[in-house]
């Protein structure tokens, strides 16, 4: 991470098992929403440095579901199923449904042509959290770089 990433990230534990993930990106969050919800722009930047996607279902409304593949660098297929449980232009919420169960809520705060986007990751008990919060910040991390590239290939 840059050092203006840095400055604009924080990730700490609001509750118990939770992962809290806070970046301010330069981009406006109607921007920023469309990269979480157009599977196009998704399948780009979804996922850990170095990582493909192959999109199988993106059922994009309450109780649809998001079925795919992210394709490791290491030659790894690891399959994927969420459930979306709220879709709006401020809030997506979607609950994982394969080990490690979590429910993620992604915000977008438009602090005026900027974006807040929190990343909450709330998993479903302490030993589970305890055993993936170090790699899950880590990917987050990427993750969230990843979609900053991609905003600005957006943006042009």
């Amino acid at each position: 991470m840059t050092e203006s990433h840095a400055a604009n990230s924080e990730i700490n534990a609001a509750e118990e098992y939770e992962l809290v993930t806070t970046r301010v990106i330069n981009a406006s969050p109607a921007l920023v929403y469309e990269a979480w919800t157009k599977p196009e722009h998704l399948a780009q930047w979804w996922g850990p440095n170095g990582f493909t996607n192959t999109f199988h279902e993106f059922d994009l409304r309450p109780g649809g579901t998001w079925e795919f593949v992210m394709h490791g660098p290491n030659g790894v297929d690891y399959p994927n199923k969420s459930e979306f449980v709220e879709i709006g232009p401020e809030r997506i919420v979607l609950r994982y449904l394969y080990d490690p169960h979590f429910q993620l809520t992604a915000t977008f705060e438009d602090l005026g042509g900027t974006t807040r986007l929190t990343m909450r990751q709330l998993f479903e008990d302490e030993a589970v959290f305890n055993a993936i919060k170090e790699i899950a910040s880590l990917h987050t991390k990427e993750n969230l770089d990843r979609l900053e590239a991609h905003l600005q290939k957006m943006s042009i």
